[in-house]
């Protein structure tokens, strides 16, 4: 594959700190000191590995994480409290050791938005995102089917409403149109002869079940195949057409590259590999992280930062584990910031890229980052303890080297004009502690901070 060749580090394209922070900005919400540290020592064949198989995270990660998340989740739906099932998806982004699994996870969740102005049942969406969590990594036929029988999906998209005789075409044309085929690979018969073949969906006490009784068993022509097709058809017939694995490596493609980065050519070769390789989405991830054009210099920095990396990013970096912050405050910050999890703005998802900086969407990420150093994450308050964090890595008391440190730790490099221009503006200032809290409100303000 030419345009997918391996990654080889080179004088050109070498593998330093800053493709080792490009790696776990762009995949995995950022990364601490020691871990960049470790991963620039071992190379990038390692540390990919690391992140594909979901041991990326050597530091705060606790040995029970599962048990813990899974109190969390059953008090939130318990409790029939949005809020805190939001929280413990941000929980999980942060301390989960397999950060590459939950991108993913908010990957499809963009796919096949769903959202709970609609469905208010928390327990149908926590069901749905742990079935999005669990295949992530797997082929796409097999997670489409996975969301065919889910129940918060076909109640969003009005499948119960949906039976002989009186078709509704909503999940069909979503199906086809945001889930497998794409805009302008189908016609309206196909919507309506796969509308037809999904007649009979039922939902029961949670549960979907095919009710024969309330089916169009006659036959149906779909992409130019006859027959009587029922539900369960549809996954395989879908993901076999040319325009599925193009529209898959579209999603990869616009998640893990930057704009105008991987040309027409380059997403048909990933889709014809996606072919070959019976739609596995773990090959095509790998296939792009362990790419030269993932490193290439047109990919670095050139991708707007989404609000959970964005947020989650500078918390890893900055070893927030040591005193975590209330996941309640953070899950609603990101909603500040334009990205309201389990609630997106419409069946097409987020739009991502430049529709995340808006004037309002600006303000709130700076106001987080200042929020978030000065403590106000915390009940009480308690100022986040960034000489600290500097000590452990560098002489806390040389201002340059503290500057120089962060924006290596958060961008994988700094210009020292802007190390002087930080400097100089602190001169008048005496405390330590507001100095440095000054730098990295300074730093993740910057424009620059607003790429990956």
């Amino acid at each position: 594959m030419s345009h997918w060749s391996r990654y080889q580090p080179s004088d050109e394209v070498p593998w330093n700190l800053n493709r080792v922070v490009h790696l776990h900005r762009r995949a995995a919400f950022g990364a601490t000191w020691t871990e960049l540290q470790r991963d620039l020592n071992d190379g990038p064949d390692v540390a990919v590995t690391r992140l594909l198989n979901g041991s990326s995270r050597s530091e705060g990660v606790s040995q029970n994480f599962e048990e813990l998340s899974a109190v969390i989740h059953r008090a939130a739906v318990d409790a029939g409290d949005a809020g805190r099932l939001k929280a413990w998806w941000v929980y999980r982004c942060l301390f989960t050791p397999d950060p590459l699994g939950e991108r993913l996870t908010l990957i499809w969740h963009n796919h096949f938005a769903t959202s709970l102005v609609k469905v208010t049942d928390l327990s149908w969406m926590f069901r749905q995102n742990q079935t999005l969590r669990r295949l992530a990594r797997s082929n796409f036929p097999t997670l489409l089917a996975a969301m065919l029988e889910d129940p918060a999906l076909l109640f969003w998209l009005d499948a119960p409403q949906n039976r002989s005789g009186h078709p509704n075409e909503n999940l069909a044309r979503e199906l086809m149109e945001l889930f497998s085929l794409g805009i302008g690979n189908y016609t309206e018969h196909d919507v309506r002869e796969v509308a037809r073949s999904l007649t009979g969906i039922t939902i029961e006490e949670g549960v979907v079940r095919f009710n024969p009784t309330q089916h169009d068993a006659e036959s149906k022509t779909i992409l130019g195949r006859s027959h009587q097709f029922i539900p369960n058809d549809l996954p395989e017939l879908l993901a076999s057409h040319p325009s599925t694995s193009l529209r898959l490596a579209w999603r990869l493609c616009h998640e893990f590259s930057g704009e105008n980065v991987v040309s027409s050519d380059a997403l048909q070769e990933l889709a014809t590999g996606l072919r070959e390789n019976e739609l596995r989405i773990d090959w095509a991830v790998e296939t792009i992280l362990r790419s030269d054009l993932f490193f290439s210099n047109d990919n670095i920095k050139s991708r707007v930062v989404d609000p959970v990396c964005y947020l989650i990013g500078p918390l890893r970096a900055c070893e927030c584990f040591h005193n975590p912050p209330s996941t309640l405050a953070l899950a609603d910050t990101l909603r500040r910031m334009g990205l309201d999890l389990f609630t997106p703005p419409n069946v097409g998802g987020w739009s991502g890229g430049r529709t995340w900086l808006s004037t309002r969407t600006v303000i709130a990420r700076a106001n987080a980052i200042a929020d978030f150093f000065q403590g106000r994450f915390h009940l009480p308050v308690i100022p986040f303890d960034l000489a600290a964090l500097v000590a452990r890595h560098v002489d806390c008391d040389d201002i340059t080297a503290a500057i120089r440190f962060l924006g290596m730790l958060f961008w994988g490099g700094i210009e020292q004009s802007l190390v002087d221009s930080i400097a100089e503006s602190l001169e008048k200032t005496a405390d330590r502690s507001n100095q440095l809290r000054q730098i990295v409100i300074r730093l993740l303000t910057q424009p620059q901070a607003y790429l990956h």
